[in-house]
């Protein structure tokens, strides 16, 4: 069985209404999850991607080029019942956010990261009132809990659909904060991207790129795009 693989069954993959949203039919019937559950989105523009997702496969499926498949079978199957859990866990990123930690040399990534990544805190106290603190150093200093507290009710705000790709957007971003600002189009996902990186940039640029990295890099980047596109598309339309 070690072999075995899926094949192609149908010949057509479209998005259909039903109660409580969309889904998507493979030859007039409904898909299902991993767990057996109507594969049923909130958005057309979900149901559309994923029928694209179908008809795209050749002879064999290839799970690995179905992103958005993989992140509704997420949202059905796993958000949708540890909600609180995936919730806590996420906004726990907050207290250890990779903007507040700071170099403390050389002096150059010390002012470059200052530079880029004051701006979203500083936003982030304005726009969603929670300051949290840069601190120096990689030990561990908590941030205020009032600013935290904010922070965690607007992710448990989410719709299980929003925060499915979400989760991506801060795992793989280290931030909350940067997470937030993405969701909001306070930045776009490839900004939120290269402020990730600005530790990793500043070592490239001094000893240059390492090729199995950047590789990961990649693919990394790939995956938080399409996080980010997840979530815009899972807002119901008005």
């Amino acid at each position: 069985m070690s072999g075995w693989v899926a094949k192609r069954f149908w010949k057509e993959a479209r998005p259909v209404a039903c109660d409580g949203g969309y889904t998507v039919q493979l030859d007039g019937r409904a898909i299902k999850t991993p767990a057996k559950t109507l594969l049923r989105v909130p958005t057309l523009a979900l149901a559309e991607a994923i029928a694209g997702e179908w008809d795209a496969q050749a002879d064999t499926i290839d799970p690995a080029t179905m992103p958005v498949t993989r992140t509704a079978n997420s949202a059905l199957d796993k958000v949708a019942h540890q909600f609180t859990e995936v919730a806590d866990m996420l906004a726990a990123y907050g207290d250890s956010d990779l903007l507040c930690y700071r170099a403390t040399h050389p002096q150059e990534l010390v002012a470059r990261q200052s530079g880029m990544w004051d701006p979203l805190l500083d936003w982030a106290a304005d726009a969603l009132g929670a300051r949290l603190r840069p601190v120096s150093g990689i030990m561990h200093q908590p941030q205020d809990g009032a600013a935290l507290a904010l922070l965690s009710e607007r992710v448990h705000g989410m719709s299980e659909f929003e925060l499915a790709g979400f989760h991506d957007l801060v795992a793989i971003s280290g931030s909350l904060v940067l997470a937030l600002a993405v969701t909001v189009e306070r930045i776009s996902v490839d900004e939120a991207w290269a402020l990730s990186r600005v530790d990793e940039t500043w070592q490239e640029e001094q000893w240059g790129i390492d090729e199995e990295a950047s590789e990961l890099a990649e693919k990394k980047r790939i995956d938080i795009v399409n996080a980010a596109w997840f979530f815009h598309a899972s807002r119901r339309e008005t």
